[in-house]
């Protein structure tokens, strides 16, 4: 399998759940506690995608 060389790769890669989290994130700009109260779930779980999903893009991109 090679490696994903853009952004839009990486995302596709991701499961659905983590893919969405990030995306609203970072491209639609809202808060983790948006994002928890919009999926019902604790703000400390999105929190927790929110960084594994920066370090994993991160260390993909060799940033």
């Amino acid at each position: 399998m090679s490696e994903p060389s853009t952004l839009a790769d990486v995302l596709a890669a991701l499961p659905e759940e983590e893919r969405f989290i990030l995306t609203m994130h970072y491209l639609r700009q809202m808060s983790p506690d948006q994002i928890a109260q919009l999926l019902s779930v604790p703000e400390q779980a999105v929190e927790g995608v929110i960084a594994s999903g920066k370090a994993r893009l991160s260390q993909i991109f060799g940033l």
